[in-house]
């Protein structure tokens, strides 16, 4: 990809923007910054590929160096609710998996992880999934130092949780407001969220230790996900439903009653866009794979700026909460259609269901690329992201909330949720379009989600993985990229594989 096309993209985003806030790096060195860390993606979808480069744009606005080294941050405006230095743990799985595919990334991302577990960071403000984005930073670098080195502080994390949040029935509860998901129809009780990420962070815990020789450590933590994993299929998976449900639960000490789906109080029984979340962390398996008939469905999540948060057919749809801005009973979020997304990209990875395809992953890439807009009041459409949107119109409705309360600064102030970090991008693009699977071992498999003949290339390029400098690339014609025809891979600009189609290969490194 020519260096004037980057260039290009950023003179658009800097043109287009009101710099309100500086933190690290300034919209003046933007593109010295992304030329120097970002890889190179380049393909036919204009969309995709813009919002591709604008979501790096944003991303290093969210850097922001501290006494206590470098830290992403969520929000760009001082919010109330933060930690030191406006710092929110809620979305630090996705600032980890952005991160860990900047080159020379390394430094802010271990910074960042010290920061939660042995900084000011707090790291129990909210339910995360930090454990296992520690892990899989470490198997895309091939390094597990800082892993080993804080498995104590793992241990301490889960403990600390499993002390507080674990119930009679083997399973985590939490308040839909700790899960960062307020204003939910579901509310508060056992849900796939905490749990999901509890069983994620157990197994990662379990790896870890056996990477450093703790083999009691490792068979202990094994035995928890096990367990956990067992209660989530058990109690949240519901046949009738056909979905993983809530189930409601006042506090961690109430007894339930019936746990069926249709037992519950009307007002309360929904699936929710979270019952895709066990499909991130291999908890769902085949038998399960029947929920994503409902994805697309537009009497459940299927919308224009979808998928939406909670099903559409629900009387509490979309029900108005006031003047509360951060609702969770409908609205498009960004943080949750990336962990869908992250869901479709292993289930796709690891098997062809009947009811999901590649063509549907796809396509709700490109839906998701179409959010990053925004019209302005003088009718120009401009790169945007912010907080939710009303998944039929793409208006950001958290922003419209707030504007028309006359921006609070009890809530943040004057456009708060502009360039929003509460969610990915950009490693959906290089883990899903463009196929690099996280493995073990001095190796890289690549199998990439795009299926055949929906376009005639793609280019991604410098692509820091375990120690080395990849390049993946298709070209139908060959005259594009003038490599020959098909499908290659190099490593260090040496060609390591080449196919006339799109497949899945794996290169030793």
């Amino acid at each position: 990809m020519k260096t004037d096309v980057l260039a290009d993209y950023v003179r658009k985003f800097n043109k287009n923007d009101e710099e309100t806030i500086i933190q690290s790096i300034d919209n003046e060195h933007a593109l010295a910054w992304m030329r120097d860390h970002i890889p190179i993606f380049e393909c036919p979808d204009q969309t995709i590929e813009e919002t591709y480069y604008f979501r790096w744009w944003v991303f290093r606005k969210h850097i922001k160096r501290t006494p206590e080294g470098s830290i992403f941050t969520e929000f760009l405006s001082d919010v109330p609710w933060a930690g030191p230095y406006n710092s929110i743990n809620c979305a630090s799985g996705h600032h980890i998996a952005e991160a860990r595919w900047l080159r020379g990334g390394g430094t802010y991302v271990d910074d960042y992880i010290r920061f939660w577990f042995r900084g000011s960071g707090d790291i129990f403000s909210y339910s995360c999934w930090i454990v296992m984005a520690v892990y899989e930073y470490c198997l895309t670098t091939g390094d597990f130092r800082i892993a080993a080195e804080l498995l104590p502080d793992f241990v301490n994390y889960y403990t600390r949780i499993e002390k507080n949040q674990m119930t009679r029935y083997g399973l985590f509860w939490s308040d839909d407001d700790r899960d960062a998901m307020e204003m939910s129809i579901s509310g508060c009780g056992l849900r796939p969220t905490l749990n999901s990420y509890m069983y994620a962070n157990a197994r990662a815990i379990s790896l870890i230790a056996e990477q450093t020789g703790d083999a009691g450590l490792g068979s202990e933590y094994a035995r928890k996900a096990a367990g956990l994993k067992e209660n989530i299929n058990r109690f949240l998976w519901d046949d009738t439903a056909r979905f993983y449900k809530v189930i409601p639960m006042a506090d961690r000490d109430a007894e339930l009653g019936s746990l069926g789906f249709s037992d519950m109080p009307a007002a309360r029984n929904v699936r929710e866009e979270i019952g895709y979340i066990p499909w991130l962390f291999g908890i769902a398996g085949a038998e399960h794979d029947t929920a994503w008939n409902f994805l697309t469905d537009e009497r459940y999540f299927g919308a224009n700026y979808g998928p939406s948060s909670a099903e559409r057919l629900h009387t509490g749809y979309m029900k108005p909460c006031g003047t509360h801005e951060c609702q969770w009973n409908g609205p498009s979020w960004p943080f949750a259609t990336t962990q869908t997304l992250i869901g479709i990209i292993d289930v796709l990875q690891l098997r062809n269901p009947a009811c999901l395809h590649k063509s549907d992953f796809m396509k709700l890439m490109g839906t998701y690329a179409s959010c990053h807009f925004r019209t302005r009041e003088d009718g120009e459409k401009v790169n945007w992201l912010d907080e939710n949107l009303e998944p039929d119109t793409g208006r950001w409705l958290s922003r419209e909330i707030l504007r028309n309360s006359g921006w609070p600064e009890e809530k943040g102030g004057y456009e708060r949720g502009k360039d929003y970090n509460h969610s990915a991008f950009c490693d959906l693009v290089i883990r899903g379009i463009c196929g690099v699977t996280l493995c073990a071992g001095n190796k890289v498999r690549i199998k990439p989600l795009l299926p055949e003949g929906e376009w005639d290339y793609f280019l991604l390029d410098r692509l820091p993985y375990k120690g080395h400098s990849l390049t993946i690339l298709y070209d139908k014609t060959g005259e594009r990229y003038h490599k020959g025809k098909g499908w290659m891979v190099f490593v260090e600009g040496v060609l390591a594989y080449r196919s006339n189609l799109i497949c899945d290969a794996e290169i030793q490194l």
